[in-house]
């Protein structure tokens, strides 16, 4: 079984690093691409389990709604809000302005 773990933890990183810059994708999105939809909780649990996120871009993953619900993961409040910023992601109120527009599926973009 950690074996199994360890496996989808890896396929999550290895998506969330083609997660282009200026882009954002969600858990839900992640874990359908990798045929676990539903388990949208166990791709935050695998990002948080990649301390320190400086190794996978890990600000680009939000929840269904363009939500920054990961924030509190990072090394600050704000870091998150930051780093999309700095790639010229709009963030208001915890939110990805455009979110439709920003959205990287890896269903429709990886084939």
């Amino acid at each position: 079984m950690k074996a199994e773990k360890e496996n989808f933890f890896q396929n999550v990183y290895e998506v969330v690093k083609l997660i282009p810059e200026g882009r954002v994708t969600s858990y839900g999105a992640i874990a359908a691409y990798l045929g676990t939809k539903g388990s949208a909780r166990m791709v935050g649990w695998a990002l948080i389990s990649s301390q320190p996120f400086a190794a996978i871009p890990a600000h680009r993953v939000v929840n269904r709604n363009g939500q920054l619900t990961g924030k509190q993961h990072f090394e600050h409040p704000d870091a998150m809000q930051e780093r999309l910023e700095q790639e010229g992601v709009q963030v208001q109120n915890d939110q990805v302005v455009d979110f439709k527009k920003r959205f990287w599926d890896p269903a429709t973009e990886l084939l």
